[in-house]
């Protein structure tokens, strides 16, 4: 058993993969929430194996003893019950974060450096690790983001709409008639 998985194909929200944010004043980090269908049983069965695997592992930072699951603060989480979001409609997620910025590549295990490629609404797999943690009295398991692979795009969430969308296609009349 590992704290280490890679996701099947997941949806990126929130993803703050080229920047770190600093939340609340709190140190700056990478971030993306992970929405992963609740049809994807095999990605749900590796993350809660490796939440357990993270709460056995982390037996010493919570007194010696595994305390009661229902007091601790997991990182898998309903969408259909947390998020009153289409987009985590029929999703568990998992917010997960990083001092260090993941890498990010495409299909081909190339690198990415095109910050327009890699976006909330996007579709790929997330290299994820569990760990347990125990700090000002929260006790639980947090979720490290470690690499990117973007598989293919995807409507962009919380992006607006497009100039094209809101207007349509050019169709000719004032302005074409003016440049004429």
């Amino acid at each position: 058993m590992t704290t280490r998985i890679v996701t099947g194909e997941v949806r990126l929200s929130y993803a703050n993969v080229w920047e770190p944010h600093s939340i609340n004043g709190s140190d700056p980090k990478y971030s993306v929430s992970i929405l992963i269908p609740k049809t994807d049983t095999a990605t749900i069965k590796q993350v809660e194996d490796a939440i357990e695997h993270a709460i056995q592992d982390g037996v010493g930072k919570f007194g010696g003893k595994i305390p009661p699951r229902g007091s601790l603060k997991l990182p898998l989480r309903d969408g259909d019950t947390e998020r009153d979001s289409e987009e985590y409609a029929g999703h568990y997620f998992i917010n997960a974060n990083s001092k260090m910025q993941p890498q990010i590549v495409d299909q081909n295990v190339q690198p990415i450096t095109d910050e327009s490629q890699v976006y909330s609404g996007c579709y790929g797999r997330v290299s994820v690790n569990f760990y347990a943690f125990n700090t000002n009295g929260n006790r639980g398991v947090a979720a490290g983001l470690g690499n990117i692979q973007k598989l293919r795009d995807g409507e962009a969430l919380g992006g607006g709409v497009s100039a094209v969308a809101d207007f349509g296609a050019p169709t000719g009349g004032a302005a074409e008639d003016f440049l004429a």
